[in-house]
């Protein structure tokens, strides 16, 4: 099992807290740095310091780490248009030396597009959108050097691209999509994603996603992809440093328990074994306290030897 930190910044971080948790990442031989994609802060609490952009940030983050790869869970479709993503995605990819994993998502977070007025479709419309820009972006990426790529659909049309900049990974960066829609989250997963992530379900609901995908894979004539999740992490090495981590996330060590990857290193080593067993490749470790440093050390001293 490859232990991935995920952090959610909207909720109070500048780019320094993003950075030492990263360079922390990295030093304790984690697989990998992602961060959520998101402009406004959810629930209540101090909005500052403010939004950071996702892929400036990784940009930075790119020159001041060596090998920890990096990522979003998940861009959100709404965000941008697909050509410009498409190069900024590549430009990073190439500042980073081919360490970039692009998590893509239709976005669902209607309050932070009124907030700073990004037009917010109703879901069918989104799912229709998503669908040409992943058509675009890897397109655009995978286009032979010296062609051109041209795309019409409802929405988008690119006509005649030098399809330029290309990412430091051939043909493109692993594409992540996730969620656990029925029918059209499955669908695109099998057509366009190399990872396939459940993001804070319970072990049922997962492995039956995970089986969704594999039906969608085996339709299309393809070999299944990767299979990861993302849980809340509550690590402690005793009952009072669980509840300290819950409480300082305004959460309770019991439903952290139940809901999220929470307890003593051997009760979460327990937990990540059933999801390798439900097919789980990668487990993304939601960190909602960027403070709390020695909260990584324990996963990687007392849990990632024995995952």
């Amino acid at each position: 099992m490859r232990l991935r930190i995920f952090i959610e910044p909207q909720q109070g971080a500048g780019y320094e807290d993003q950075l030492h948790v990263a360079q922390a990442a990295e030093r304790l031989g984690f697989d990998a740095f992602f961060r959520s994609d998101h402009y406004l802060r959810m629930g209540d609490g101090d909005p500052g310091p403010g939004p950071t952009d996702s892929w400036v940030t990784l940009a930075a983050l790119a020159r001041e780490t060596e090998t920890i790869r990096l990522g979003t869970l998940v861009t959100a479709a709404t965000f941008r248009l697909p050509g410009p993503l498409a190069i900024s995605v590549a430009q990073v990819d190439q500042m980073s030396g081919g360490r970039v994993e692009f998590g893509f998502g239709t976005g669902w977070f209607d309050a932070e597009h009124k907030a700073y007025g990004i037009p917010f479709p109703p879901l069918g419309e989104r799912f229709a959108r998503f669908e040409e820009q992943l058509e675009i972006i890897t397109g655009l990426w995978t286009t032979k050097p010296g062609d051109t790529y041209s795309f019409e659909g409802a929405y988008y049309r690119v006509a005649d691209s030098p399809a330029l900049p290309k990412p430091a990974q051939s043909p493109r960066p692993p594409v992540i999509i996730g969620g656990t829609g029925a029918k059209r989250t499955p669908r695109l997963a099998a057509r366009f994603a190399d990872e396939y992530n459940v993001p804070f379900h319970g072990l049922e609901d997962t492995a039956a996603a995970y089986d969704r995908v594999r039906e969608a894979c085996s339709a299309v004539g393809r070999e299944p992809i990767v299979f990861s999740a993302a849980q809340v992490l509550c690590a402690g090495a005793d009952e009072a440093e669980i509840a300290r981590r819950a409480a300082a996330i305004g959460r309770e060590a019991g439903e952290l328990r139940r809901d999220g990857l929470a307890g003593t290193p051997q009760e979460i080593v327990d937990k990540i074994g059933r999801f390798a067993e439900a097919g789980c490749e990668r487990l993304y470790l939601q960190l909602l306290d960027l403070s709390d440093l020695d909260h990584l050390e324990l996963v990687a001293a007392e849990v990632m030897p024995h995952v």
